[in-house]
């Protein structure tokens, strides 16, 4: 009778896990879809938010819903999708590696994708100077700059992948790899900006920052595709995630690969992420900062923290690139003062809040290790 009281007990406290993660979950959902609208509404042509709703249902060609299709939506759409890649390639870098401060900032792919891209753009521009010869052609074709940065985060992956097979080298030890190729790809971004004219190095230099304006719908589908594909893969992969989180020993005795799916788990992360930087630039930190606040929220079962990684990654980027485009704005309404309007690409912004939460969680670590 104690037994089945038990059980009861423990079928009651499970279905109150699953209740209250579920519920959080989907008021993220909501949060983000009410967000997207609000945010289709801000900008120097004030439209309301049903006039947006409208629009966003119904494209009849009217003013409002031309500014909304053609440059504020798919800004918004952007900044959904870049932050779910994001948050869900820092989750299961973090699972898979073992490692809090994994992610595809730290992991080197993001300053690849910079280096690639800064080729990109010295190749289209000839913008190298050497003694006196200048020479400069404005950007006609951006694909180029997107897919030489593409080439360069694949270099990246591979370089880790192939680390990973033929040495063998530990979890631990592959995030010091990426911070080496990080170092490598850095030196080599800043070598290609001291010989760059003033024309290619303005271009690389915005590049750097991350923004959300350069994106269009072909590479929104584009992005969608990928992951929607990685975060199958990821969710069908859920209970080896957990399994891992035990240790590769417990994971192996439970019948997982642990070295195929480390591998696997990084190319698809980091695919995802070599996509989404070759698109919109250098956003840091994204994949660092939500998978940590999920998981205060929920802890660290993969049926939640893979789509609650997703979602506040959105919701993040979402707030800060509305911050960084009406920062003007806001900062005249809150200081009565007549200072004209500007835009702060949302990479300074990531940056400003993810830089701290790396030394805490730095601080955090080492405070673990003399306690243990």
């Amino acid at each position: 009778m104690m037994a089945d009281e038990d059980r009861a007990d423990e079928l009651t406290a499970y279905l109150h896990h699953v209740s209250v993660r579920t519920a959080l979950l989907s008021a993220m959902l909501a949060a983000m879809a009410l967000l997207m609208i609000y945010f289709t509404t801000v900008g120097p042509y004030q439209i309301s938010f049903w006039d947006s709703l409208r629009a966003i249902l119904d494209n009849d060609g009217s003013t409002e819903a031309t500014i909304i299709w053609n440059l504020r939506l798919p800004r918004v759409v952007a900044a959904v999708l870049v932050g779910a890649a994001m948050g869900v390639a820092g989750a299961i870098m973090q699972c898979v590696l073992r490692n809090p401060l994994a992610s595809p900032f730290t992991l080197g792919v993001s300053n690849a994708a910079a280096f690639g891209a800064a080729v990109g753009i010295l190749l289209l521009e000839g913008g190298i100077v050497l003694g006196q010869s200048v020479t400069t052609i404005l950007i006609t074709n951006p694909y180029v700059v997107t897919g030489s940065a593409f080439l360069m985060a694949l270099v990246a992956i591979g370089t880790i992948v192939l680390l990973v097979r033929v040495t063998r080298i530990s979890p631990e030890a592959i995030v010091l790899t990426g911070v080496a190729i990080s170092s490598v790809f850095g030196a080599g971004l800043a070598a290609l900006q001291y010989f760059s004219n003033e024309s290619a190095l303005a271009n690389i230099v915005h590049w750097q920052f991350g923004d959300l304006g350069k994106i269009n719908w072909d590479q929104n589908l584009i992005l969608l595709a990928v992951l929607a594909a990685a975060a199958l893969f990821f969710f069908l992969k859920r209970w080896d995630f957990n399994a891992m989180d035990a240790g590769d020993e417990m994971a192996s005795g439970l019948g997982v690969n642990t070295d195929m799916l480390r591998i696997a788990s990084l190319v698809m992360a980091s695919l995802l992420t070599a996509v989404a930087v070759s698109f919109v630039g250098v956003i840091g930190f994204i994949g660092l900062l939500a998978p940590h606040v999920i998981r205060r929220l929920i802890g660290n079962d993969h049926r939640f923290l893979i789509p609650g990684s997703m979602l506040l990654g959105s919701l993040i980027l979402l707030v800060s690139d509305t911050v960084g485009r009406n920062v003007g704005d806001m900062l005249n309404w809150f200081f009565a003062s007549g200072l004209p309007s500007f835009v702060i690409p949302v990479g300074i912004i990531t940056s400003f809040i993810g830089g701290p939460l790396f030394i805490y969680i730095l601080v955090r670590g080492y405070r673990n290790v003399d306690q243990g």
